[in-house]
């Protein structure tokens, strides 16, 4: 059996002439960062001064030490960052330039001095535009001449750190005879039968050698001889028991192993999970269009999506730990959906177990985002080559259901004057036309492949068609108010949101010292939105009256805003099902402290959109909605089973008066709407008048006016500490009442985001990690909608 040997410890970094001690893996920033020579760069305006890291060669050092009775020994890299030349004793043995590529080197017999010279990625970017042309691009940094996660360079939400470094694990493989190269596993179910069929690719050191596969899952065992360089061995499972996404059934996952023998025994071994799902995607024409609608064994799927960004801008610190917190948070917040977005990376085998087991159906984005790239060499070679490895790698996985071409950038093409300005270069249509359906044909045939996000089929329709394929609703956001939501129903939304800041907490750590305000340096720097805290104004302004000279007021009602604008968008779409068949909020999580369209900010504390997205993503949701100028309320029910019962209305003033009230039968079938009219003589009148309805536990409220124009009372409202949390009690209308516990202590965390309480209403909130719970303290933290000066 091979032995491999972990190259983790010993590694060095050449910084002016001094060897400093470096992690791998890891990164040059995390390594300057430990040894004191740079400040940390998600601080104040720390990351302007470390700008020059990115500009300089950096080279990373070990001892490889000989020695095994193995006949060959290989060094594997899982990931350089991005381009390297690597030298032993100063003997060349490769030079790299994808960060999204491994490479393994035959090192069998030497010993020495093991170097890896970086060069920057911005050298390395600027002599590739030299040689093909310039192209256009949303940004102005190179990140479309390198294949390395393009967010580095920066991004609407992110910092500008150019990283380098062995930013995935380096190992030494000893080997005898024959190790397994490449397994490719086409997992499929056929009439109820579960169908693992493994193409492997085999290595061999002695040719002579006579060859064996035995193939184990699910209890069954399949044995093939191995005549040339490779074979199919399929292994077929009775009664297979299906994985489903979160909430539709049970996820059992299946144990693959593979062992390579030849007449003296085991030569390797190759273990993975699989999991037995069908997946389809219904693109067909319609009278609404083309729809856009995942198909799971069986179950069309209204898809309750978030968009995943990479959780840290130096991606070697997520750890698996790290992942299982993070795709929890959105498993808890009735996620189903996670779309790996395009300008980050392919995620690591952690990523992807944790959505295996959780359900989350993961739709993966080819690293290609907001830019015209090159389709010439050198880079189209790394393309293809990048998509064939991780296409491969990611195959056991039945949590992914969906490749993607690229992110808006047949968009851009059209809507961006890209066309112009090419004047007839190429700009990547070949890889998204081309190149990357040829690829998931070839190696994964299972699976789903769409040219883009958004992309609406064809060039017969505009490539962002609301009618379409997916669609990115940013003019709302960018121009338009959150209520313009509702003027149309898209197939699919793959992109919407809405920014607010982080929370109190995140902020004071991110900001030391700082007299915070909206404009204030530190917040400032921490917004990387073309005008985005105009957009922020503007956006609080049809709403709200804006607050001058009080922050903590800013901040609280650009939270509640963020959440009312995903609310609305959600709210609206989840309503219009079947025709809309999903919604993927930008974006789930940050990669460092920024105000953002982020639910769970960088510190990854829960902003209140995080827990309005547990409401608006839950299996049944009560919303209400206009059909034709009138009002109604549409129960929206995802679950199996029909929802039946009868809903409560009460048509009330701010002051606490129940002008009407009536009770509606409620009959929603399984994945199903159902829309109940609201009686003409329960419609509210006027700004001081709105609806609540009441079903199972769920409540939908309807408010006629914008809250700067409505009269609310003065909010009254009593606050206790009880046993695990806060309890407030309103004597008043008491509207999106929130309690920021990192307020409290940093450490806290509350259960629940925004809630509105009718007089005499109770409600309890629970909060964790609060040392010294004190009712005083509790009331300085809790936040609500006040009336208007």
């Amino acid at each position: 059996m091979p032995e491999v040997t972990p190259l983790t410890e010993g590694w060095t970094l050449l910084h002016e002439g001094k060897a400093l001690p470096a992690r791998v893996p890891g990164c040059v920033h995390t390594d300057l960062l430990a040894a004191g020579v740079i400040p940390d760069p998600f601080l104040g305006r720390a990351e302007s001064e470390v700008a020059w890291v990115g500009r300089r060669e950096w080279t990373y050092e070990t001892r490889l030490r000989a020695g095994s009775a193995h006949e060959r020994t290989d060094l594997v890299f899982e990931g350089l960052d991005t381009a390297a030349e690597i030298t032993l004793d100063g003997r060349l043995l490769g030079r790299v330039r994808n960060m999204h590529r491994s490479y393994r080197f035959d090192v069998t017999g030497l010993a020495g001095r093991l170097a890896v010279r970086f060069r920057s990625a911005y050298a390395e970017a600027e002599a590739v535009r030299e040689r093909v042309g310039e192209r256009p691009a949303a940004y102005a940094e190179p990140y479309q001449y390198i294949r390395k996660m393009a967010c580095s360079f920066g991004w609407d939400w992110g910092p500008t750190l150019v990283t380098a470094g062995i930013w995935r694990p380096v190992r030494l493989e000893h080997w005898s005879t024959a190790r397994i190269g490449r397994v490719r596993p086409l997992v499929t179910v056929e009439d109820g039968l579960g169908v693992v069929e493994l193409h492997v690719e085999v290595e061999r050191g002695r040719a002579a050698a006579r060859l064996g596969l035995e193939a184990r899952v699910g209890g069954r065992r399949v044995r093939a001889e191995l005549d040339g360089p490779g074979a199919v061995v399929r292994v077929e499972v009775p009664d297979a028991e299906l994985w489903w996404p979160r909430g539709y059934g049970r996820r059992p996952l299946y144990d693959v192993e593979l062992t390579l023998s030849d007449g003296e025994g085991a030569l390797d071994v190759w273990r993975r999970r699989v999991g037995f799902r069908t997946v389809e995607l219904d693109r067909r024409p319609d009278a609404h269009g083309t729809g856009f609608t995942l198909v799971v064994n069986g179950e069309r799927l209204f898809a309750r999506g978030v968009n995943w960004i990479p959780d840290d801008v130096f991606p070697s610190r997520v750890t698996r730990d790290r992942y299982r917190e993070r795709l929890g948070q959105a498993a808890g917040a009735g996620v189903d959906l996670v779309r790996v977005w395009g300008g980050g990376i392919y995620e690591s085998e952690d990523f992807y177990d944790v959505c295996d087991e959780l359900g989350l159906l993961v739709w993966q984005d080819f690293p290609f985002a907001c830019a015209a790239y090159p389709e010439e060499q050198p880079l189209r070679g790394e393309v293809e080559a990048e998509a064939r490895e991780n296409v491969v790698r990611l195959m056991p996985h039945p949590s992914l259901v969906l490749w993607n071409g690229n992110n808006e950038n047949l968009w851009g093409f059209r809507d961006w004057d890209w066309e112009r300005r090419l004047a007839g270069d190429s700009w990547g249509e070949g890889y998204y036309l081309g190149v990357l359906p040829r690829v998931v044909a070839e190696e994964d045939p299972t699976r789903p492949y769409t040219a883009g996000s958004p992309w609406s089929g064809s060039w017969d329709h505009h490539p962002n068609d609301p009618a379409h394929g997916t669609h990115h609703s940013w003019e709302v956001w960018n121009r338009e108010d959150y209520a313009d939501y509702r003027l149309n129903v898209p197939r699919f939304v793959a992109e919407f949101g809405w920014q607010a800041p982080p929370a109190y907490a995140t902020l004071r750590r991110a900001l030391p010292g700082e007299d915070l305000a909206p404009d204030s340096p530190g917040m400032l720097h921490h917004q990387k939105a073309d005008d985005g805290n105009g957009k922020l104004e503007r956006g609080l302004a049809r709403h709200f009256a804006v607050p001058e000279g009080d922050f903590d007021r800013w901040h609280y009602l650009t939270q509640v805003n963020q959440a009312r604008a995903v609310a609305a968008g959600i709210e609206h779409w989840r309503s219009r099902w079947p025709v809309c068949a999903g919604t993927v909020v930008w974006q789930l999580n940050d990669c460092w402290p920024v105000t953002s369209w982020a639910a769970i900010d960088g510190d990854g504390r829960e902003k209140p959109l995080y827990h309005e997205l547990r409401r608006l993503y839950a299996d049944r949701l009560a919303t209400f909605q206009r059909r034709g100028g009138a009002l109604v309320l549409a129960a929206v029910n995802q679950c199996a089973e029909a929802w039946t019962g009868v809903l409560r209305l009460r048509r009330m003033t701010v002051d606490g008066e129940v002008l009407g009230e009536a009770g509606l039968p409620l009959a929603a079938g399984p994945r199903s709407v159902a829309d109940l009219a609201v009686p003409r003589e329960l419609r509210p009148q006027g700004p001081k008048e709105f609806l609540v309805a009441d079903a199972d536990g769920l409540r939908a409220l309807h408010f006629a006016a914008e809250d700067r124009d409505i009269p609310y009372p003065r909010p009254e409202f009593e606050v206790g500490v009880a046993p695990g949390g806060v309890t407030v009690t309103a004597r008043t209308l008491v509207r999106d009442l929130l309690l920021q516990a990192d307020r409290l202590d940093p450490a806290a965390r509350a259960d629940r985001g925004l809630v509105t309480l009718l007089p005499g209403e109770r409600v309890t909130i629970g909060v964790r990690g609060w040392k010294t719970p004190d009712p005083a303290a509790a009331r300085a933290a809790l936040y609500c909608v006040e009336p208007t000066p």
